[in-house]
């Protein structure tokens, strides 16, 4: 064996490699496999081109544990290395130079992963062995390192083409000894690459004669060398889609549509993109679109190359021009990435518009899972609101969807305020508020229903961008004033009635942990005698602030308790009433407004319906 020096200027390189990339020590098996599987594809294209002589026979890539012998290894039949090529390739560090790779990492300032390659290996090993044997037909080669600048080289006794790298694991790796653990490794980073990977054997059934069924042992191929993505879309069926689908998320609910990607110029990028069911915690959708490049896994966290928004989508992304050790700060500033997230975001954008003008109906049905995605998008990307401002969907309570050109031409006539607004108006609880709905509906209102998660934030956006436009929640004021006119109604009271009248009802609303007030109101003698309505800004801020997770803490429920001075019971009965029965009455219909909001409960609630019971 010839011994010598790995061109380094410094014996520290080893132990940083390890200290520094411990958290993502797992990587030097994807890094191992992935060199496997270059040397196997190399060998495939110089076969179709005739370098090689005769069948290249089998090209399965085998990873082997010896638990009591403390080994992985990692096997490919591919071209092989060359004494020269050992020399060359395994023992000088791919970097410009070591003394550059010292001065940026020696403090600690490595953001992600960065390429190390075959050197990955020292992660997890106290010495690495290498026996290879070229295409080429020279004789094998035997190079052995244990982790400092000095190697051997020399002669092996491999009879058949390819590559052996052999890890002796060191004390403070023992657990990549374990089957389960190398499984999942090998399930996470290699599930996808183009080269059959064996990792030791399993049983199967095969049918005998008759009903008799057989087991059998076979080889245990943990990958899908041909993933969905790398086929054309015009070879593919639904059932296709949906079946890899379930290979990325087994047990999942089925995906509602999807985008298959397949560009080349000016970048080159592949990949499908799947439309889940989109449900209100946002958090627990998000990273589920996993990065490949060239089959091989890189993260599921893919913030730097996807817009906020399109976390949302599950899926697989494969890129060659993303470098497969890559740093969160190079995917920030790359050019070729921002081209990425721009062309991602356009097909994006073009798929639903093509759905929504093809096939309305289709589109339509589907706005119920899709509407939390599409808003925060046009929440969050300027150019996908662009376009999604054509598509994006209002659904009335009249199980209507219309676009905001169509809502707007239909409600015109009668939701324009007196300051020459568009009133939107809303609910965000159908069932609680149905009784305002209702009066809404007979004032001639269009309602929306706009109960998802990200709402509020998306009603501030769209007034925002569009100054004449304001949603008013339908429980925010009376139904007379929900869109503010000019007209005013006058009270059949005086000033000294409506005294009166507010005195009666100021104690029983005046409650601790509210922040209620009594307002009278000359309304139609149709109306309710007593409203509860919610003052639109007060509320959209304290159900804001719960959304960001702040909690109500120093807001506390906010409402008016709104008197219809114009109303009978109150106009005529109540004045006329005195002592208990006057304020039996007022606590009745301040009770049957609270009733309409879901808002008596508990004790109160059970008095309120003994008392209504005992005046049958």
């Amino acid at each position: 064996m010839v011994k010598g020096n790995i061109s380094v200027q410094t014996e520290n390189i080893f132990p940083i490699i390890k200290k520094f990339l411990y958290s993502d020590q797992e990587i030097f098996l994807r890094e191992l496999v992935s060199n496997a599987t270059d040397a196997t594809s190399k060998l495939i294209t110089l076969s179709k081109r005739g370098d090689v002589s005769g069948e290249i026979g089998d090209t399965t890539i085998e990873i082997k544990l010896d638990k009591p012998a403390k080994t992985i290894t990692v096997s490919d039949k591919g071209i092989g290395l060359t004494a020269e090529e050992a020399k060359k390739y395994l023992s000088e560090v791919a970097f410009s130079s070591a003394a550059e790779f010292m001065e940026k990492y020696k403090e600690g300032n490595i953001i992600g992963h960065f390429g190390l390659g075959f050197y990955s290996a020292f992660m997890v090993a106290r010495e690495v062995e290498v026996i290879s044997k070229s295409y080429k037909n020279e004789p094998a080669v035997r190079w052995v390192c244990d982790g400092t600048p000095e190697y051997s080289i020399g002669e092996a006794e491999k009879t058949e083409r390819g590559t052996d790298v052999i890890l002796h694991i060191g004390d403070d790796a023992l657990e990549y000894l374990e089957e389960s653990k190398i499984e999942s490794l090998l399930e996470k980073y290699c599930k996808f690459l183009p080269i059959k990977i064996q990792f030791g054997t399993k049983t199967e059934e095969e049918a005998g004669e008759g009903d008799t069924k057989t087991e059998i042992t076979v080889p245990n191929i943990i990958n899908n060398p041909e993933p969905l993505w790398k086929k054309q879309p015009n070879e593919l069926t639904d059932e296709d889609y949906k079946n890899f689908y379930n290979e990325l998320y087994p047990y999942s609910t089925p995906p509602l549509f999807w985008i298959h990607l397949n560009i080349d110029y000016p970048f080159n990028l592949t990949g499908i993109l799947y439309f889940p069911k989109v449900s209100n915690a946002l958090e627990a959708q998000k990273n589920k679109v996993q990065l490949y490049s060239n089959q091989v896994f890189v993260t599921d966290d893919v913030k730097e190359i996807l817009p906020e928004f399109l976390t949302l989508l599950h899926g697989v992304i494969d890129s060659p021009d993303i470098p497969l050790n890559v740093s969160r700060s190079y995917l920030q500033s790359d050019r070729e990435v921002k081209k990425i997230t721009t062309y991602i975001t356009k097909k994006v954008s073009d798929k639903l518009s093509d759905m929504f003008k093809k096939d309305r109906q289709n589109f339509q049905d589907k706005w119920n899972d899709t509407s939390v995605f599409v808003k925060y998008g046009m929440l969050s990307d300027d150019k996908f609101n662009e376009k999604a401002v054509e598509f994006a969907l209002y659904k009335t309570t009249d199980g209507e969807y219309l676009t905001l050109s169509e809502l707007k031409e239909k409600i015109k006539a009668v939701q324009t305020d007196k300051s020459n607004r568009l009133a939107l108006i809303y609910t965000n609880n159908p069932q609680q508020q149905h009784a305002q709905i209702e009066a809404a509906k007979t004032h001639g209102y269009t309602v929306l229903e706009m109960d998802s998660v990200i709402d509020n934030h998306f009603m501030q956006s769209v007034e925002y961008k569009d100054p004449t436009l304001t949603f008013v929640r339908v429980d925010s004021d009376t139904v007379d004033n929900l869109v503010q006119k000019e007209e005013q109604k006058v009270s059949v009271l005086n000033e000294s009635e409506e005294k009166i009248v507010k005195d009666i009802f100021e104690p029983l609303v005046k409650k601790v942990g509210t922040m209620s007030h009594v307002v009278l109101k000359p309304l139609s003698a149709d109306d309710a005698p007593v409203q509860i309505t919610r003052n639109e800004f007060m509320r959209r801020m304290s159900e804001m602030r719960q959304f960001q997770g702040m909690g109500m803490g120093e807001m506390p429920d906010s409402f008016d308790v709104v008197v219809n001075t114009n109303h009978p019971l109150v106009a005529q009965k109540l004045l006329h009433d005195t002592g208990e029965a006057q304020t039996e009455l007022a606590k009745y219909l301040y009770d049957l407004a609270l009733v309409s909001q879901g808002m008596l409960k508990g004790a109160e609630l059970t008095a309120f319906v003994k008392r209504s019971i005992s005046k049958i």
